[in-house]
């Protein structure tokens, strides 16, 4: 099973090539504020996501991720009702 801590390691190491190094991402960081991801990064980022863990993120929790760590916690939950 997959903890958090890694969840947010690999979700770090992808948004760093969003960012190209031009903002130090952490738990708080806003994706669509602070990382100025347009709609179409925001998706590619998703399907990668969806890729790597091999889950499928319903539209309907998209509105819940602001944050960094908003997003690791809807990931480890999909991952754990996947394994369940």
């Amino acid at each position: 099973m997959m903890e958090y801590k890694d969840i947010l390691a690999q979700l770090y190491e992808e948004l760093a090539s969003f960012t190209h190094g031009r903002v130090a991402v952490d738990e708080e960081t806003e994706l669509a504020g602070q990382l100025d991801l347009d709609s179409l990064q925001i998706m590619n980022l998703l399907l990668f996501i969806e890729d790597r863990f091999d889950i499928s993120i319903p539209v309907s929790i998209l509105p819940d991720i602001k944050t960094v760590k908003d997003l690791a916690i809807q990931v480890e939950k999909l991952i754990q009702s996947s394994e369940a």
